[in-house]
């Protein structure tokens, strides 16, 4: 029911003060989600694994905190599990919340601290063009010094791993374990998830950005 509707309805006594008071509040609550969620459009191109284990390249259109709209070059279900990989942004999980012409819509689950990184990404992307050599170097993939690594796996297995590449936040591995996408493993002492499989190996995303200082000490 509409602001105004309400706002007749209570001159005539049908409803109250005090629920026209609880629709306005509820309103606000909306219009403050509605912000808080604002959609940013970035063509980035990933890719996106489906319910089925299967993987299919994607692009980007538009993306806020909550959601994302993607371009798929295969259909998918309402409500399936989707985990989509980007280099900008790293991994998304979520669940198909609409089919869109030539995609689908996605809605994004995410814990607080990951939807305050979601946005500052968004934001140095969306102010990328501004930012000069700035942009550049931010989270640029290093080649370390000290390649022979070891990798933790989520039922506490540890296998020897060569070190492909490196950046604030993920790391490219040579190894030939393929733990689960979406499981959680530590490469040395950094804790991460993996977010994709590759011919050499996998792609790791760090639970946290590290800090320069931190990644020389741990890799060199």
């Amino acid at each position: 029911m509409s602001l105004p509707r309400l706002a007749r309805l209570e001159r005539v006594g049908i409803v109250s003060p005090v629920h026209n008071q609880r629709a306005s509040v509820i309103a606000e609550r909306v219009a403050t989600d509605r912000r808080r969620h604002r959609r940013v459009e970035i063509a980035l191109l990933g890719r996106f694994m489906r319910a089925n284990r299967q993987e299919y390249p994607c692009k980007l259109k538009d993306i806020s905190v909550g959601g994302a709209a993607i371009l798929s070059p295969v259909d998918v279900e309402l409500d399936e599990r989707i985990v989509v990989y980007f280099d900008e942004l790293g991994g998304l999980e979520g669940t198909v919340a609409r089919v869109i012409p030539g995609g689908f819509g996605m809605r994004v689950a995410a814990t607080i601290h990951k939807r305050e990184k979601i946005a500052s990404q968004l934001t140095f992307l969306v102010n990328r063009p501004f930012l000069g050599e700035f942009a550049e170097r931010r989270h640029e993939r290093i080649t370390p010094n000290s390649a022979a690594q070891s990798l933790t796996l989520a039922d506490g297995v540890i296998v020897s791993c060569h070190l492909i590449d490196v950046s604030l936040s993920g790391a490219s591995i040579a190894t030939p374990a393929r733990p689960e996408i979406g499981s959680e493993i530590k490469l040395g002492k950094l804790a991460g998830k993996v977010m994709r499989h590759h011919s050499e190996g996998i792609g790791v995303q760090f639970t946290d950005v590290q800090h320069p200082n931190a990644l020389r000490r741990y890799f060199g």
